[in-house]
């Protein structure tokens, strides 16, 4: 007897505007799944460990294209760019989404998980500073430890319960920074 194969589904298709705008629609015309679309999200920002978060950075950050970095530095019709300055423009580009990944998740309350992507960040940044290097982060060798304090100031910045990152962290997976993660300021709590 031969299985039917099973059409794709079109959900499984949409693009990510799509899939919000249907959701969007949906929840429009049952506003009874509000609450269950609402755990559900929850629970899927809940997912967060800072290993992957750590893994994703890393590449993110060694993934950032060599001739890019080029084309922004040297002269140009607005005036001259250093290298480093194009180094930690393409850098902070590549971590951006994680920062902002922080701010979100401590914006709805959801402090443990702000914490585990702000150490996710701090350990990708430690891997690349103390792996194998690519050029980019050579031209820019200081990013690694300033992007990891900013992570860091950010989340202290935003969450509402605690500021110090667990000392077992910091000794077990990024223990020659722990003086420097120790000076970062507490930074004032933004509304």
């Amino acid at each position: 007897m031969t299985k039917k194969r099973r059409a794709p589904s079109i959900l499984d298709q949409l693009k990510v505007e799509e899939s919000r705008e249907v959701l969007g629609r949906l929840l429009a015309a049952h506003p009874d799944l509000r609450g269950q679309a609402e755990r559900i999200a929850r629970s899927l920002l809940g997912e967060v460990a800072f290993e992957q978060v750590a893994d994703e950075v890393e590449d993110e950050v060694q993934s950032v294209d060599v001739d890019d970095v080029r084309g922004r530095a040297g002269r140009h019709e607005w005036g001259y760019v250093e290298p480093t300055e194009a180094a930690w423009e393409a850098l902070e580009e590549a971590i951006e989404p994680f920062i902002e990944d922080i701010k979100r998740q401590a914006g709805l309350g959801l402090d443990k998980e702000a914490l585990e992507t702000c150490k996710g960040v701090i350990l990708g940044l430690y891997r690349v500073e103390h792996g194998k290097g690519t050029s980019v982060v050579e031209e820019a060798p200081d990013f690694p430890a300033e992007a990891a304090a900013r992570a860091i100031e950010t989340w202290r910045g935003r969450a509402r319960h605690g500021s110090a990152l667990p000392a077992e962290f910091v000794e077990r997976f990024v223990p020659e920074w722990k003086e420097m993660l120790l000076r970062v300021p507490p930074r004032k709590r933004k509304s």
